[in-house]
């Protein structure tokens, strides 16, 4: 599944396209994904005006011009693809290849953008992913954002929160940064990449980094800035592919080849001085990759 850093390339490169454009048809070409579309969905979003492209965890959030979000979700290989002319480019960088095949091409919005016609095409073929509409003003009320914990790109996420958060709880420091509630949009691979870059093994539990008094200790602060730092870099090399896809530029990726330890189980740790091991464990059904030579 794509996580947030993926998530948020394909925003940006969606973006230039589709934020201002009016859409002047919506064309389902089946019933569902995951679960049914919206009543009368192609006939609600057919002629409004998208007013700008959002995120709130891996969702994407477009806003159209009668106060309605569309929140998609790319499950687990769901793409959007860019059409105009006889060009086509697929937004984002992906863990997998996304697919191009047309069979698989299930929403397609076609939109005048600056006076110009362009299609922009969701092509899923798992089907995994799925589109709703939700009132922007009551976007904390969709059940999938009710409880989510702050970005892990904004300033909510402090020393102070995590202590609050982490206080007398024994669950491993692994578990609790993938619960959604206690930061949104963190996945498998940056939780990994954060313990590592913060020198704290996943094992460890999360109440050990605070004090008696619930105040955080000089992990906690290194901690928060590992997550914000590893999540920016991966936003800004254009997501975690692990293989060498084609950006939206016609670039190829680079942040695939800068992984500290996912992935990476059985090679040379990378941290200088350090000569320890990769490791691979299993928590909770998860690939954890840490070295246990210098995260303790």
């Amino acid at each position: 599944m794509p996580e947030l850093p993926e998530v948020e390339t394909v925003r940006r490169g969606l973006a230039p396209t589709m934020e201002k454009a009016t859409i002047r048809r919506l064309e389902t070409r089946r019933g569902d994904l995951r679960f049914p579309f919206p009543q009368a969905f192609a006939e609600r979003v057919s002629g409004r005006r998208i007013i700008g492209l959002g995120r709130r965890a891996k969702y994407l959030l477009i806003d159209l011009d009668d106060g309605t979000t569309l929140i998609a979700h790319l499950g687990m290989s769901g793409s959007f693809r860019i059409e105009e002319d006889d060009a086509a480019e697929v937004p984002g960088t992906f863990h997998h290849p996304r697919s191009k095949d047309e069979k698989h091409d299930h929403v397609i919005f076609h939109l005048e953008h600056e006076g110009r016609p362009v299609r922009v095409v969701y092509n899923d073929p798992r089907r995994f992913g799925f589109m709703h509409l939700w009132p922007r003003a009551d976007l904390d009320l969709y059940p999938a954002f009710s409880g989510l914990g702050p970005e892990p790109t904004g300033n909510l996420l402090d020393a102070a929160y995590l202590a609050e958060r982490f206080r007398d709880r024994a669950q491993p420091l692994k578990g609790i940064l993938l619960d959604q509630t206690v930061i949104a949009g963190l996945g498998n691979i940056y939780v990994c990449e954060a313990l590592w870059r913060s020198r704290l093994s996943p094992k460890r539990k999360a109440g050990s980094l605070v004090t008696p008094t619930g105040r955080a200790k000089a992990a906690l602060p290194v901690l928060a800035t590992a997550i914000r730092e590893v999540i920016a870099d991966a936003i800004a090399a254009g997501g975690s592919s692990l293989r060498d896809h084609i950006q939206t530029d016609g670039s190829l990726g680079y942040f695939q080849h800068s992984f500290s330890v996912y992935d990476r189980e059985g090679e040379p740790c990378r941290r200088d001085g350090c000569g320890g091991t990769v490791s691979r464990i299993v928590q909770s059904g998860r690939s954890t990759f840490f070295c246990p030579v210098c995260q303790d």
